[in-house]
């Protein structure tokens, strides 16, 4: 049940995104056509649960025994800058026209906050279930770490369907291109604000 909760307080309740503002720079640069919100979607969730599994084990296994968990961030950022990398070679041999699309904002993802975000927020917030607090586990860790990207990925993908639409719409000339984007970005937040009710 706790893994439940986890998938729906990440995606919908406490999405990365909609209501913790981290990863707004990709969410507003790659939300202009579906198939690369959809892309950025999947390069993002496999990142960022390869690197909250390492990164979990580094702080637990290497940082904490040693003392030197002042090295936290620097450590993170060092596995999450590898993952990218590895995330960029495979996809320039595999499917070029979607590694093309994603252009800058791949190499990003290594200075995307919410990648990082959620790697420091899983080794140090507590969370509560049934009452109690806890550190959450390997496990919960992981499952926490895909369903914030895949709440991150909802939201992309929600708000580039949107923005596909408003593009084909006539829209008054001061608000078209960013002005109606942050916008409806506000909006979609504050109907996200809705799911708050679902998980306590």
């Amino acid at each position: 049940m706790e893994y439940v909760i986890i998938l729906i307080s990440a995606i919908f309740v406490n999405n990365i995104v909609l209501s913790q503002f981290l990863g707004i720079c990709p969410f507003l640069g790659v939300s202009t056509k579906v198939n690369t919100a959809l892309g950025m979607t999947g390069a993002v969730t496999f990142v960022m649960a390869l690197a909250t599994l390492v990164t979990y084990l580094v702080q637990y296994y290497l940082l904490v025994p040693l003392h030197i968990e002042f090295l936290q961030t620097v450590a993170f950022i060092l596995v999450i800058a590898a993952l990218v990398q590895m995330i960029e070679i495979i996809l320039k041999k595999i499917s070029p026209s979607l590694y093309q699309a994603l252009g800058i904002y791949l190499p990003l993802i290594t200075t995307n906050c919410c990648v990082l975000g959620v790697a420091i927020l899983v080794v140090t917030k507590e969370f509560t279930f049934g009452g109690t607090a806890h550190m959450l586990n390997l496990g919960e860790s992981v499952v926490y770490s895909v369903a914030s990207a895949l709440g991150f990925g909802l939201a992309l993908t929600i708000f580039a369907g949107i923005r596909e639409q408003l593009s084909m719409s006539n829209t008054p000339k001061a608000f078209r291109g960013v002005p109606i984007a942050l916008v409806t970005a506000s909006i979609l937040s504050l109907a996200f604000m809705g799911f708050s009710g679902l998980v306590r």
